[in-house]
């Protein structure tokens, strides 16, 4: 719809709240009405209709206006209403799409990572991991791309309570090292698992974050060691950072990954 045939006063009560929104100590009628170039009476009639809605509050000694909190009310609504997998499936699609790989998506909880959602990619490949199965932390992508977000305290936690298992040779047993390689992980953004968890099969991960700014889940792409190459997983961490900012902003997110 362009801006034309849109209804002129629900326009104007929309650019209204926007200008509002960018004023945290409230802004006046004259100056709205100087940054929108319309009459201070009609800006004013908005306001007062604003107001008695809930979406707007005037400072009875100012007479500036602010935001209202129906806009919280509405806000916890619509947060309710967000679902991870179904906001992150069309990436999780892309994703099998470009590389033809098994895509999991994860989320956190009590000290394990659950499988929430997994697409199987065009190839063939064996993999223990199944919607609603758990999986360790220490010794995932997903695992280590939500614990380089977490509190140190958390994740010292978390070993404490799971320990570090050997799944495989190149599985990281000791504190320190997991450690060193979580901030590995937060300074590049991705986290990955050189067959660390399962023989034979490499995985790269990125975390997604809530609207709190709390990291909630991951997403990853797993193959094969001989297709997924130290160089292909250079390739791919780029995309892996892109789509788990763009589904943490689906969430709410405002941040970003890096």
């Amino acid at each position: 719809m362009t801006r034309e045939n849109m209804v002129k006063s629900v326009s104007r009560a929309l650019d209204i709240i926007h200008i509002v929104g960018l004023n945290r100590d409230g802004i006046g009628v004259t100056e709205i009405s100087n940054q929108m170039d319309i009459n201070k009476s009609s800006v004013y009639r908005i306001l007062s209709t604003l107001v008695q809605y809930g979406y707007m509050e005037q400072d009875p000694e100012t007479g500036r206006y602010k935001l209202g909190y129906k806009f919280l009310d509405i806000s916890s609504k619509l947060l309710d209403s967000i679902d991870l997998r179904s906001e992150a499936k069309p990436f999780l699609r892309e994703l099998e799409q470009e590389t033809n790989e098994v895509i999991h998506l994860v989320v956190f909880d009590r000290g394990e990572v659950v499988y929430i959602e997994k697409l199987e990619g065009n190839e063939t490949l064996r993999m223990h991991s199944k919607v609603g199965k758990r999986a360790p932390m220490h010794c995932t992508s997903v695992g280590k791309a939500i614990m380089s977000h977490l509190p140190t305290s958390v994740v010292l936690e978390i070993l404490e309570r799971k320990g570090m298992p050997k799944h495989t040779d190149k599985t990281i047993t000791d504190q320190d090292s997991l450690l060193k390689e979580l901030m590995k992980v937060k300074q590049k953004g991705y986290a990955l698992d050189m067959e660390e968890n399962e023989y034979g099969i490499r995985c790269i991960a990125a975390p997604i974050f809530d609207h709190a700014g709390n990291v909630c889940a991951s997403i990853s792409i797993s193959g094969p060691a001989f297709r997924m190459t130290d160089e292909r997983l250079g390739l791919l961490s780029h995309k892996m950072i892109e789509v788990g900012n763009r589904i943490s902003l689906r969430l709410g997110f405002t941040g970003s990954i890096q």
